[in-house]
């Protein structure tokens, strides 16, 4: 096993992500040169921790969705609930439960002040919740009928092989392509 750096406990990232660092502690990792090498493998220990499923963290894109190695192969975005939203090369929003506000009164029941409330005429709000735990995972300000935003296809081959110096096992090419419209197109030919 590889030594750990000290500087930057697990503790306190495990403090970090629960927001409870105090902010001089934040402002000390913040500053730390040179950065701790092992900080981002401490950082994925801490998140393995806080869910109740065993399949590897690969990357965590939002506050609960992480993308996770499958045993057997492939890799899927995943609630902390354990909800599955399959491939994480498709957008996994097209999984979601979704509520849209389309009128100033459904607007102004997120949004407090009245002259922040957006026009309906120009957008909509779009809420994501998760199937399972209904955990909101995202919400976008669109025009009404705009496809739905995919935020994130990371290239986690190059990533862990040239910024983490760690290749994954299965690592490949095909992992890097949207695969969006082949879900959906798969969708169409089901009816």
């Amino acid at each position: 096993m590889e030594k750990r750096d000290q500087r930057v406990p697990k503790e306190n990232l495990k403090l970090l992500v629960e927001g409870k660092l105090a902010w001089e502690e934040v402002k000390k990792m913040i500053r730390l040169s040179p950065k701790d090498a092992d900080r981002f493998w401490k950082y994925l220990e801490v998140l393995q921790e806080r869910v109740p499923w065993k399949e590897k963290i690969l990357l965590r894109i939002s506050d609960h969705l992480y993308i996770v190695a499958k045993k057997g192969g492939g890799r899927v975005v995943k609630c902390d609930c354990g909800q599955e939203f399959g491939d994480y090369r498709a957008n996994w929003k097209l999984s979601c439960r979704v509520y849209i506000r389309k009128t100033r009164e459904e607007m102004a029941e997120v949004i407090s002040v009245e002259e922040a409330v957006n026009d309906p005429n120009l957008v909509e709000i779009r809420e994501f919740y998760c199937p399972a735990c209904l955990a909101q995972l995202g919400v976008e300000v669109v025009p009404a009928g705009y496809p739905v935003i995919f935020e994130m296809l990371p290239d986690l081959d190059t990533f862990y092989r040239e910024w983490l110096g760690k290749p994954l096992e299965d690592e490949s090419p095909d992992w890097f392509q949207d695969k969006t419209f082949d879900l959906t197109a798969r969708w169409a030919k089901e009816g």
